[in-house]
């Protein structure tokens, strides 16, 4: 079996692909050839368990596929590449996404299993203020919009089976929270220490989904080495009705911050009080625009696209569920002040207003 696993050095690519070297160490065949923008290490195999080599580099939809990639059908691909970025415009997602997936596709044949990470933001339900322009079709931003355009890409242009798995936003590993890289949900940390985050907007009952990173990777790891499904076929991993809410978010990550503080004898940073988006937005956000200055107005908007993913009205009906969320997000602050600590124990500076008039 020839499985190939793209954005290997992703954070869910990089799980993914050392869940695939455990998996399939007990097996007979499976050859895992891992790609990614960049070579890690000297080599150009790309084989998983070959000393001295790292992923096969290439910069899918900008440069042809390298040779090592081509010449027969993969038996199944794992496409974990993609950009995350929430302020991607129409065009750089359609760049960063689409026309990735499509090249990606090309090394496919009719038995190929393609294997597609997506976003459970493709789904669910989405607020009216949630939404960034029409150009997204009803989605948040230019991710969620690129990754239901490469679902329909997936269900009708690959001729062979397919398995799309849907996350919602990743955190670290249960036991440990480790993660190759803090991105995304990772900025609230350092904003509420430092006092950007000086409020929470949001409803504290919305619910807020998470995943641990080992769980993500081990759902994409046995579609990979399973049998191809007859039909295509849809994961959504998600915790449902047992979901945190935006309260509990905002309380697990203060506490395990403030322990963590207590240890090294720092004072406690506060729970910041929470604001209804439509109050943040008819009277907090102009004030904001006169009286912040620039890096905390900064600081706003990259929090304001951040809390429409944790004040959902409903959870998402999940396929594979995340038992005990609150666990993870707890494990996955504390390996993140472990990491970082000067950030961690820092000093939180109030906002400052100034007239920027």
């Amino acid at each position: 079996m020839r499985i190939l696993v793209t954005g290997a050095c992703g954070v869910v690519g990089t799980e993914v692909a050392e869940r695939l070297a455990v998996e399939a160490a007990g097996r007979t065949g499976p050859d895992i050839v891992r790609t990614a923008r960049r070579a890690g290490t000297t080599g150009t195999t790309g084989t998983v368990g070959t000393p001295g080599t790292g992923p096969v580099p290439w910069n899918i939809g900008a440069e042809p596929a390298p040779d090592p990639l081509t010449g027969r059908p993969w038996d199944v691909i794992v496409h974990t590449a993609a950009s995350t970025r929430w302020t991607m415009s129409r065009q750089e997602a359609t760049d960063a996404n689409i026309r990735t997936l499509r090249a990606v596709l090309e090394l496919a044949g009719p038995d190929t299993h393609v294997v597609h990470v997506s976003t459970a933001y493709v789904g669910g339900v989405r607020a009216p203020e949630d939404l960034r322009g029409e150009e997204f079709e009803g989605y948040r931003n230019g991710y969620e919009w690129s990754k239901s355009v490469c679902e329909e890409i997936v269900a009708t242009d690959h001729r062979g089976p397919a398995t799309v798995v849907r996350p919602p936003l990743v955190l670290g590993r249960r036991g440990d929270g480790r993660i190759g890289r803090f991105s995304g949900p990772y900025s609230l940390f350092p904003a509420l220490v430092s006092g950007l985050a000086a409020v929470v907007v949001g409803d504290p009952d919305g619910y807020a989904e998470i995943s641990p990173v080992d769980e993500v990777a081990e759902v994409i790891a046995g579609a990979a080495l399973g049998a191809p499904p007859a039909s295509p076929l849809t994961e959504v991993i998600a915790a449902g009705q047992d979901s945190m809410r935006l309260a509990d978010l905002v309380r697990i990550t203060c506490d395990t911050l403030n322990a963590f503080r207590a240890e090294h004898g720092v004072d406690p940073i506060a729970q910041p009080p929470t604001v209804s988006t439509d109050s943040w937005n008819r009277f907090f956000l102009p004030l904001a625009a006169q009286w912040l200055s620039p890096v905390q107005q900064e600081a706003v908007k990259l929090l304001a696209m951040f809390q429409s993913y944790t004040s959902m009205s409903e959870p998402f009906e999940p396929t594979r569920k995340v038992a005990d969320p609150g666990g993870v997000m707890a494990a996955s602050v504390l390996h993140w002040a472990r990491s970082k600590p000067r950030q961690a124990l820092g000093r939180t500076v109030p906002w400052t207003l100034i007239d920027a008039a």
